[in-house]
């Protein structure tokens, strides 16, 4: 229910990360983990900037998705839309430590049993000097009053379109309050930091107002 905001994010966050850009020629290879990624929204995107827009087909991607049903509609997407040459860079399956350049998870962290866990998992199969990168729904920084109509907005308009729209509150329910959960940009921040990894700057970017936040991460060198 983001009134087509998700994709604008999703563009912005894949430029954000810039995959495939390299100053070496030529271009250096990358191994790429989309995390919960199951449809491949960011994959194909991911695969698009580095292959079309960078020029560097030595970019790869694994989708991970415990939902085995959209890994699958991930796979008929990908035969449907992307070029040979990008479905050949595309897989699912296991991730050796320390052998991955870049980790992303776009709104499946809120959903992880255990974020710790999760974040200790980016940190043991990313390489010295690879990126954990997340895009996820956060806090509102608009102040009391913004804050006030988009928890109202949430929590009462949402279910009830979920539920006029697809017959299905109890979704809609969950996805607010998961939301809701999840912690502070801030919060998120010192997370990944107890992780291990150095985070720089502020350490996230607030989208549409915090409505949505970018959280970035690199595994030490050393």
């Amino acid at each position: 229910m983001s009134f087509g905001w998700h994709r604008i994010w999703k563009d912005h966050f894949v430029r954000s990360l810039n995959p495939g850009s390299s100053a070496s020629h030529p271009p250096t290879a990358q191994h790429i983990l989309d995390v919960a990624g199951g449809t491949g929204d960011i994959a194909f995107r991911m695969l698009h900037h580095a292959h079309v827009v960078n020029g560097n087909p030595d970019v790869r991607v694994t989708i991970s998705d415990i939902n085995g049903s959209m890994l699958a509609v991930g796979a008929q997407r990908a035969a449907a839309q992307l070029p040979a040459s990008q479905q050949a860079a595309l897989s699912s399956g296991g991730i050796a430590p320390n052998s991955l350049d870049l980790y992303t998870v776009a709104f499946g962290i809120r959903n992880f049993s255990n974020i710790g866990a999760g974040l200790a998992e980016a940190y043991r199969v990313l390489k010295p000097g690879g990126v954990f990168a997340c895009l996820e729904f956060s806090k509102v920084d608009g102040g009391g009053l913004f804050d006030a109509a988009y928890q109202r907005w949430s929590f009462g308009a949402i279910p009830l379109i979920g539920q006029l729209v697809t017959g299905d509150r109890d979704s809609y329910q969950y996805l607010v309050e998961s939301i809701a959960r999840f912690p502070s940009q801030e919060a998120f921040r010192a997370m990944i930091e107890e992780a291990g990894f150095v985070v720089g700057g502020k350490g996230y970017e607030n989208l549409t107002g915090g409505v949505a936040a970018i959280h970035k991460g690199m595994k030490p060198l050393a």
